[in-house]
């Protein structure tokens, strides 16, 4: 944050960029550091019963002159306000941030329910299959009849306490990610079961490559390279014991394949690779880049997606990129972001109406972690994202309060449904 000069607070003037040295429940504004936009908000601060208050000069739009006041704003009695109507609907913002917080914890106890069952369908596909294929058919309905029939969509990021560091969440990463690509492309049901099969076992075949392979942190040799590469048709092979749908099983056989046929295992260019074996390819392509095997050479959201479309783009159907890109939003959750009041924020939902609006947690030293400020910039129409930020561009205090976590993990939400009595909530 940019340094800051003491002012009395009869020396503010419109344009000046604030920092209000208060409880965040004891002022009325949304933010306590924002820049004053009208006479009403400079009345309200004036009202407050500081003597001195903190300016950005360089934040602010007009001159912040340097004969600031001597006396530093701590020394200013705090003010005896009785609960004003502006307080009152601070309190009330704060009630609803506290009923958001609730209903996240309950998102993050379904995806964990639902990792936890993709941990058991992978455990026993071997010793249970015919149980296990049932098993994994109920969830890919039971998501994708929530995906598809809700009117609307919300994307969050999962912290690492709902899903911790097993690779079987690339899985789901996957089949979630898949999912909403087949929302936006209004694919039929029936199509989208197949897609979500396909995307919940395109990975099977690993289970036939070495452990010493897939958990090696070093580059591949040329001929290990090539056993893991096998891992598609061993894939293919688990699928017809299995039974799987032929639509399914070209998914697990396709889904390294790329668009300009540089892929494998059969190298296919363009349309010869099928839709949703395409579909799958960019969901699997996203999720390797946000969560690799080390977690020094990960992306962030905002990196992969970008990489993707300015370096890569040549590697996947144009089409389904942008429905990709359109889904995720120009800013993906778990995304760190500036907003237009100088704030580091990170994206913790979209909602797939209103991608370009997204819901951010703020970082205030003020405020404890748990407690964090939680904002739906749909409808704080004063406030904006700047930019995205890459870890680099935050103080390490603000990424551990904001992201401390290690894998990008996305779950969904339907929205403008009310839900059934005992059903959870994708």
């Amino acid at each position: 944050m940019a340094d800051t000069l003491t002012l009395l607070v009869d020396q503010l003037q419109v344009g000046h960029y604030v920092h209000i040295d208060l409880k965040w429940t004891d002022h009325p504004f949304t933010f306590s550091r924002f820049k004053i936009k009208s006479e009403a908000q400079l009345q309200t601060i004036r009202s407050l019963g500081l003597k001195t208050i903190r300016v950005s000069p360089e934040l602010s739009d007009v001159a912040v002159p340097m004969t600031a006041a001597a006396q530093d704003s701590s020394d200013a009695p705090m003010p005896s306000l009785e609960p004003s109507a502006e307080i009152a609907n601070k309190r009330s913002m704060l009630q609803q941030m506290q009923k958001r917080r609730t209903e996240i914890e309950r998102v993050e106890l379904s995806f964990a329910q639902t990792a936890q069952a993709i941990r058991d369908i992978e455990k026993n596909l071997y010793s249970k299959p015919a149980e296990t294929v049932q098993e994994a058919a109920r969830l890919v309905t039971q998501i994708t009849e929530a995906i598809l029939s809700a009117p609307e969509l919300a994307i969050h990021v999962m912290g690492d306490k709902a899903g911790g560091e097993d690779p079987y969440l690339h899985s789901l990463n996957v089949t979630m990610l898949s999912m909403m690509m087949a929302r936006d492309l209004k694919l039929p049901i029936e199509v989208a079961g197949v897609l979500g099969m396909g995307a919940l076992m395109h990975d099977v075949g690993l289970k036939e490559v070495p452990d010493k392979i897939l958990l090696k942190t070093e580059p591949l040799t040329q001929a290990e390279r090539r056993f893991f590469e096998l891992h598609c048709e061993y894939g293919v092979a688990i699928g017809h014991k299995l039974h799987l749908a032929s639509t399914a099983l070209r998914i697990i056989r396709e889904h390294h394949e790329l668009f300009d046929g540089t892929g494998y295992p059969a190298k296919l260019k363009g349309e010869s690779i099928h839709l949703l074996s395409r579909i799958v390819t960019i969901a699997n392509y996203y999720d390797e880049l946000c969560n690799p095997p080390l977690v020094a050479d990960a992306l962030t959201p905002n990196e992969a997606l970008s990489h993707m479309f300015a370096r890569l783009r040549d590697k996947f159907d144009p089409k389904l990129l942008q429905a990709f890109i359109r889904c995720l939003g120009v800013y993906p959750p778990g995304t760190m972001v500036q907003l237009s009041n100088g704030s580091i924020g990170m994206v913790s939902t979209i909602n797939t109406a209103r991608p370009t609006l997204p819901a951010v947690v703020v970082y205030d030293l003020e405020v404890p972690k748990e407690e964090a400020l939680m904002f739906d910039l749909a409808t704080q129409s004063d406030i904006t994202v700047v930019k995205a930020l890459a870890p680099s561009d935050v103080s390490a205090a603000a990424y551990r309060y904001l992201s401390p976590r290690k894998r990008v993990n996305y779950f969904f939400e339907a929205t403008g449904l009310k839900p059934k009595p005992g059903t959870q909530t994708l």
